[in-house]
């Protein structure tokens, strides 16, 4: 059997193979709540035969959302509508995923299609929050850096979402530390000039991550995975590096979070980064020796190319984004390219599993 497609238990959660559907914004929500668009997106994902299927960054409070038509989890009446896709999903063999998420200073912008800019005033754009006074852009505004007591209802958001998450139905929860968002901005000595107990030394940083991963784990049940979403590198000098992550994911790992899903930037305007197919993958291999489990991330495209991370020892979890946007089906067509015949086909597609000769 192909790596690609080798079950993996992770605590009580058994995937059926190694890819994921990676959190994609949509940006198609109403007041936080899903609509059918979610549904059709993620399910159709789930009949892909994806193994595990993550929402979008479901905000834990209004503000922390990236646009106002992001995805929430800040109020119980949005657990029904999410609870319906969790089923679904589920039905297709899949296993549903949330990423919980606060977009910092970040927040209030327009949809990509509508210029990705920031919201004024009059257009219901509301004030940000951040570590420090640093806006991420020229041409966005300043954000508001937050008191001790802002930074502990948030902590109390992320645990209160965490409860709704499972009555949602969701049996993996991601936690968002990467592209710039706001636990990547606390992180970050480049987003992070404080002088309080959160700012300052790697240990001061890292504070708020651990109190998010310690609420969170207060409604979480221990037998349910946990993973953490990190940007492994600011890709710049005197920001966050690869060692900073490898030394973050030791910790983790040690407070009982499973996965360490690898991404980079995003908390710099402007920086180069490098991409290409796999540009990524380096950083799984490196946080992966640290004991943890990892997932690979970015510009990752084929059947071979991802079998070959898994076989190589650099990845536990293939995270795909954009290559199943143009291919939901990426799992059925990867089985075949890889001669794997005990990819379970949707019953209602069984009859074009075979190509006409």
């Amino acid at each position: 059997m192909p790596l690609l497609f080798e079950p993996l238990q992770i605590r009580s959660v058994t995937l059926r193979n190694r890819i994921v559907v990676s959190p994609m914004c949509q940006y198609s929500a109403t007041d936080g709540f899903a609509t059918d668009w979610h549904l059709v997106h993620l399910g159709s994902r789930a009949v892909g035969g994806a193994g595990l299927v993550f929402t979008e960054a479901i905000a834990v409070t209004p503000e922390g959302r990236i646009s106002p038509y992001d995805l929430g989890l800040w109020d119980d009446a949005h657990i029904a509508n999410l609870r319906r896709i969790t089923q679904f999903i589920t039905d297709q063999g899949s296993v549903p995923g949330i990423q919980l998420a606060h977009a910092g200073r970040k927040a209030s912008l327009t949809q990509p299609w509508n210029g990705d800019r920031e919201l004024l005033p009059a257009e219901g754009g509301w004030q940000t929050f951040a570590p420090s006074p640093l806006p991420f852009a020229t041409d966005r505004a300043m954000p508001q850096q937050l008191t001790t007591a802002g930074i502990a209802q948030i902590v109390a958001a992320f645990g209160a979402a965490a409860r709704r998450a499972l009555q949602a139905g969701f049996r993996v929860l991601e936690l968002h530390g990467a592209h710039g968002y706001l636990i990547n901005e606390f992180l970050s000595p480049l987003s992070n000039t404080r002088t309080d107990e959160y700012g300052g030394s790697f240990e001061n940083r890292m504070r708020f991550l651990l109190q998010v991963i310690a609420a969170t784990q207060s409604e979480w049940p221990d037998t349910l995975p946990l993973f953490l979403r990190i940007s492994a590198t600011d890709w710049v000098d005197t920001g966050w590096t690869i060692e900073d992550s490898m030394r973050l994911a030791t910790i983790v790992k040690d407070m009982g979070v499973d996965l360490v899903d690898c991404s980079s930037g995003g908390n710099v305007a402007d920086v180069k980064i490098p991409a290409a197919p796999g540009y990524q993958v380096p950083f799984a291999a490196a946080v992966r020796k640290t004991g943890v489990l990892t997932g690979a991330v970015g510009i990752i495209v084929s059947p071979d190319q991802a079998e070959q991370i898994l076989a190589s020892g650099q990845a536990d979890l293939i995270f795909m984004a954009r290559e199943l946007l143009r291919d939901p089906y990426f799992p059925l067509r990867a089985a075949a390219v890889l001669g794997h015949d005990g990819m379970p086909w949707p019953l209602q597609y069984e009859r074009a599993k075979r190509r006409p000769r």
